[in-house]
């Protein structure tokens, strides 16, 4: 009788261990997903203030249409791409591209002067900001949840539910220094 009283009582016991490493497990994964959706809704706001910066330069710079165009599509290529790796690709690819339209303002002195232009380039000098934080926090949210399926005794029941690694939303060379606004 004692050997199954303890026999139950360690049975107990180890069900409550896995059922609270699945409860972390799943709300670890909550707060990557919650932390992925601060980014989208950041690069969703950069993505819909390109168009009007497009169309402000285009007025001034009209036949620069290869950098122009070169905004246009990878501003596209971001807004479709299927998954972290290839966002954070797009997303680089698009502030080089966004990097040769403001150096494409320099040789235009009413474009920089136009009050228009100014106000959608802080937006935008703003919104890098709020994906750059935003950012941290998602790969901060990864960098944990990735350690919890790798660690002891979680590891075990990770892959068994479904747990897997994910992707962290990195930054291309092109894109560690802030972009820079002039007046």
């Amino acid at each position: 009788m004692d050997a199954s009283i303890i026999l139950l009582i360690v049975v107990i016991v180890v069900g409550f261990i896995l059922v609270g490493i699945y409860n972390r497990l799943v709300a670890l994964r909550q707060t990557c997903n919650q932390a992925w959706g601060d980014v989208d809704v950041q690069l969703k706001q950069r993505h819909d203030v390109i168009p009007n910066l497009v169309e402000t330069v285009k007025g001034y710079a009209s036949h620069e249409t290869d950098t122009l165009e070169n905004v246009i599509k990878a501003r596209q290529a971001a807004i479709v791409a299927p998954n972290v790796k290839e966002l954070a690709g797009a997303e680089n690819m698009l502030s080089g591209a966004l990097r040769q339209l403001f150096a494409l303002s320099e040789a235009y002195p009413d474009l920089k002067a136009n009050q228009n232009f100014l106000s959608l380039q802080n937006e935008l000098s703003d919104l890098e900001n709020k994906i750059a934080a935003a950012r941290r926090f998602f790969n901060n949210a990864v960098a944990e949840f990735n350690t919890a399926i790798e660690q002891f005794p979680a590891v075990l029941m990770a892959s068994m539910f479904g747990f897997a690694k994910r992707d962290f939303f990195e930054v291309g060379e092109g894109e560690r220094a802030a972009p820079q606004v002039k007046f």
